[in-house]
């Protein structure tokens, strides 16, 4: 008996020797799940917010190497050799702010906004500066980089939309997979978000947004499957809104269904920022960690295993795919990161790519590029506090934005004295005002968006014309997380901005001069009542940290804008059909589920009716149209060819600069369908290309395919993808309304794909008809 009892003390004691010498591998995942509590699995699945926990006690949680300033961790389990990750905000640069050991501040670098990125239609381009966004990532020695913002511009008055892409999902989806595979390419990991139809910032965390299966597949869930497909992140937000019905976090058919089972997701889903909710139907439905984390989110889940209402299978699953995430992590790769990535390269990429996507939206009598111009009258609050980019947690702690008088200055171009101490004054007294009115800063969502713009009277107008060479007008608009633009003040110009517009352009084209209108904006702004009045109007965007420069650079010729736009700016806001269904005035209210339509609920009534599909089809006129955009040199297409391929067809176009400045030109690919079967767009893109730097007379043949797949229509009764066969016209555009070339794809044979019927809607859409 004796000899028994000591065997199993021995045996017991080397099991537990081979338990605490067991360490994470590539290779034995499936040996570390089993060594694992419950406890330790149910801490993998929870973040860490230290502030949510209670401090910093537990030192091998969160390793103090760490920032604690960064988005949130992964909690480690030393015992296994199972390291913390850690996780920081972009998508316009890693956000890192300090480290806990001193007291350096750890700028990144502040990139282009989505919106320009998209507006530059170059993959390529996108993918370098994914590149240089991951090695910052990497050289923090944080893990992932949350980021890219993804979600489809539904409506012009969406807060968050400068973080975005387009109105159109196959551009969404192709700009984001670019962006994914730059920052992957750093051995680091990207994180897509949010998924799924995050339209809007009112009441974000409750709102349900009742979708058609069919916009949901065609609009809203496309351009992710693109990214998923064609880029593999390792890693997937699921936003805070509820989907026809459940929470996006709780939503199996979402996560798992849709996301794992149809379109081959390999990745972990993580939550949005959200605190407790049902954690059993989250982890059930494959959102496998949960952030930012806190303590009552550990204790629920434990609770609901041993109450048997979350099976131990569904943890182990969630468990597994951690650790295939955890074991790619530099944190994992004992990576010696430097703390010191090259920004001095990255501002030098950054001056040179917010060119390309800059749109140049009007410039009569080529008053652009500047020539003779030695003396500038720079006007508008926005030409002296320049926007980078827009607030929330898609701000970047940048080392400094140069502004527009900045920018003009580096280039040896003088700004007239009096003018640019105006507006010192004003803006001084206008950020005291606001602190005073506010009683403390804004903070996060950057309190400076509240200032106006200055009224200037008509007499120092007069006097600047006789002055300066030319007017730069800057107009600024500035918007972000937790909060839905409005129409008037903001997608609307003010009406001291109006009267600036037209007394500038009275005083200085009465002298011969001319005026310039720069548009320093995170998102779609009123142009049809006043673009008549000024020269030129050039759409900066918020193009990064070094905007000035990237501004003055277009405006003299160094660089040559190339952007075209990825959306529609429309007459008027409510020209859009889902601003019939959008909450209009920028509520921000409080969580609730009372009933209020555009609050608690939005129904998205315009179904696939999203931009340019509406406006095209109905031919009813906007400002600008998708896809819009001017060079400062010209372009001609010619050879247009279109040849049928194995699943599909492959579509080629030679494109010639046939001007006297060299140049870049975004080719896109629109196919309208035969007529039968179901009702679609007049026409739809489906691929796009961009050529090379061109000189005066070279050309360059732009190749496209396009598969039957891609040319399909979701079949709500029939659950399936359909591209209905019959004649396809293959349409060569510089724009929605500039169509360059032609061509056809006779489909012989009806394509289809059958998936699964989910994500149905839970309340009655009655779409509108057009």
């Amino acid at each position: 008996m004796k000899n028994l009892i000591v065997g199993a003390l021995l045996f017991s004691c080397t099991g537990q020797v081979n338990a605490q010498s067991l360490n994470l591998r590539a290779d034995n995942i499936d040996q570390i799940v089993k060594a694992m509590t419950l406890e330790e699995k149910v801490n993998l699945l929870v973040g860490r917010n230290d502030y949510l926990f209670g401090g910093y006690e537990e030192q091998d949680t969160v390793p103090r190497v760490m920032d604690p300033n960064i988005s949130g961790f992964t909690q480690a389990v030393s015992r296994l050799g199972i390291p913390a990750t850690g996780l920081a905000d972009g998508p316009a640069g890693a956000v890192v702010v300090t480290r806990p050991d001193n007291k350096k501040s750890y700028y990144a670098t502040g990139f282009p906004i989505g919106s320009l990125l998209a507006c530059s239609w170059n993959v390529e381009l996108v993918e370098t500066i994914g590149q240089a966004i991951g090695n910052e990532t990497l050289e923090y020695g944080v893990d992932v980089v949350l980021a890219p913002g993804m979600n489809i511009h539904r409506s012009p008055l969406c807060g968050r939309n400068y973080e975005y892409f387009s109105e159109d999902p196959v551009l969404t989806g192709k700009i984001a997979a670019a962006y994914i595979r730059g920052v992957q390419s750093n051995g680091v990991g990207a994180c897509p978000k949010h998924f799924a139809v995050n339209s809007q910032e009112t009441n974000r965390t409750e709102v349900n947004e009742i979708v058609s299966q069919r916009a949901l597949r065609e609009i809203y869930l496309k351009g992710f499957e693109i990214a998923v497909k064609e880029s593999h992140p390792w890693t997937i937000m699921s936003s805070y809104n509820r989907l026809n019905g459940p929470y996006t976090q709780e939503n199996r058919e979402l996560l798992t269904t849709i996301l794992r089972d149809e379109w081959g997701f390999d990745g972990i889903v993580m939550s949005d920022w959200i605190r407790l909710r049902n954690t059993a139907a989250q982890i059930h439905a494959g959102n496998d960690h949960l952030q930012p984390g806190e303590q009552k989110q550990v204790d629920d889940l434990l609770d609901k295993v041993k109450t048997n209402q979350l099976s131990i299978a569904d943890i182990d699953i969630c468990v597994k795919r951690m650790l295939g995430y955890i074991v790619k992590t530099p944190h994992f790769r004992e990576y010696k990161y430097s703390d010191n990535p090259d920004l001095k390269a990255h501002a030098i990429l950054t001056r040179q790519s917010a060119a390309e996507g800059m749109v140049l939206l009007k410039n009569d009598n080529a008053a652009l590029p500047l020539k003779g111009v030695k003396k500038v009258a720079l006007f508008g609050c926005t030409s002296y506090n320049f926007w980078a980019g827009g607030t929330g947690s898609g701000n970047v702690v940048k080392p400094y934005v140069v502004n527009m008088q900045q920018g003009l200055n580096n280039a040896e171009l003088e700004t007239t004295g009096n003018l640019r101490e105006l507006y010192a004054r004003y803006l001084d007294y206008q950020r005291i005002k606001n602190r005073c009115d506010r009683g403390k800063s804004h903070g996060y969502y950057s309190e400076e968006s509240d200032i106006q713009e200055m009224p200037v009277g008509k007499d120092c107008i007069t006097y600047q014309a006789k002055e300066a060479d030319v007017a730069i007008l800057t107009i600024g608009r500035q918007a972000g997380e937790g909060k839905d633009r409005t129409i008037e003040n903001d997608f609307n110009l003010s009406e001291v901005e109006l009267k600036l517009i037209n007394d500038l352009c009275d005083a200085f084209h009465a002298l011969d001069k001319k005026v310039i209108v720069v548009l320093n904006v995170g998102g779609v702004v009123e142009t049809a009542s006043w673009k008549s009045l000024p020269d030129a109007i050039l759409l900066a965007w918020q193009p990064g940290q070094e905007g000035g420069n990237s501004v003055v650079d277009v405006l003299l010729g160094k660089e040559n804008p190339s952007g075209k736009l990825a959306m529609t700016f429309p007459v008027t806001a409510m020209d859009h059909p889902s601003s019939r269904n959008f909450p209009l005035n920028g509520y921000s209210g409080q969580r609730g589920s009372n009933g209020r339509e555009n609050v608690d609920y939005t129904l998205h009534k315009e179904g696939i009716n999203i931009g340019y599909r509406y406006f095209n089809t109905v031919n009813k006129p906007v400002s600008y149209p998708f896809g819009y955009g001017l060079s400062y040199t010209e372009f001609a297409y010619d050879a247009p060819v279109v040849k049928a391929v194995g699943g599909g067809f492959k579509a080629t176009i030679r494109v010639k600069n046939i001007g006297k400045t060299a140049g870049r030109e975004s080719v896109q690919l629109y196919v309208s369908a035969p007529a039968g079967g179901l009702e679609k767009p007049a026409c739809e893109l489906k691929a796009f290309a961009k050529t090379k730097l061109l000189q005066p007379g070279e050309s360059e043949v732009l190749m496209f395919n396009v598969s039957d797949y891609d040319l399909a229509s979701f079949d709500e009764s029939t659950q399936s993808w359909v591209s209905a066969k019959g004649k396809y016209l293959v349409k060569f555009g510089a724009s929605i309304e500039d169509i360059r070339g032609a061509g056809s794809y006779q489909l012989s044979k009806e394509f289809t794909e059958k998936v699964n019927d989910v994500l149905k809607p839970t309340m009655a859409l009655d779409e509108l008809k057009f």
